[in-house]
């Protein structure tokens, strides 16, 4: 098979492909799903560097684990549920309570107006939103990050995060009113 059709192939033939024909043909699964590992694990780690290196961690366990891939599932969702593991397990390794994100959740909308003290007090809310969200154990912040960043369903963060539904959306409110009440005042 030559790379242009690899590019028109679906996950699992290319999984199967992989496994079965070529190893090369992991470089198209890279492909197609690296921006969406980084910016999960730049959103985790709030370092461009770090995050980097996480990715390409993320990407050698689902290379390993490939064969354990069924297609019955969203090849995305599982890729991300391995990236969600690998980042909470990193963190676990540095004794950290709390990863680092990126702006989630509640991102306030910079404000359309040129004045100063609007742009200033606009970059003021989303560190303040930023640093509360930095403080939410990760049983929070992933499903917050997951919805409100990613853009995935609950179903998906289910799937993903292999968590009940209901006990997502719980976390997800949970999540909302516990940086509510942190923000409160503060913005």
């Amino acid at each position: 098979m030559t790379r242009k059709s690899a590019q028109t192939m679906t996950d699992y033939e290319l999984i199967r492909a992989c496994l079965e024909v070529d190893k090369d043909y992991f470089s198209e699964i890279v492909e197609r799903y690296k921006n969406l590992v980084y910016s999960i694990t730049l959103r985790m780690q709030n370092d461009r560097e770090e995050a980097n290196d996480l990715a390409q961690e993320v990407f050698v366990k689902v290379y390993k684990n490939l064969a354990k891939y069924y297609p019955e599932y969203k090849f995305s969702t599982w890729i991300i549920r391995i990236a969600t593991n690998h980042l909470i397990d990193h963190n676990r390794s540095k004794k950290q309570t709390h990863a680092n994100l990126d702006d989630v959740c509640i991102t306030m909308a910079a404000s359309n107006s040129d004045a100063p003290e609007e742009k200033f007090e606009a970059k003021e809310r989303n560190h303040a939103i930023k640093n509360a969200v930095d403080t939410l154990p990760d049983i929070y912040k992933i499903p917050i990050v997951l919805y409100h960043q990613e853009g995935m369903s609950y179903q998906e963060i289910s799937e993903a995060i292999c968590e009940p539904l209901s006990k997502v959306k719980n976390r997800i409110f949970r999540g909302r009113k516990i940086l509510k009440d942190a923000l409160e005042g503060l913005i």
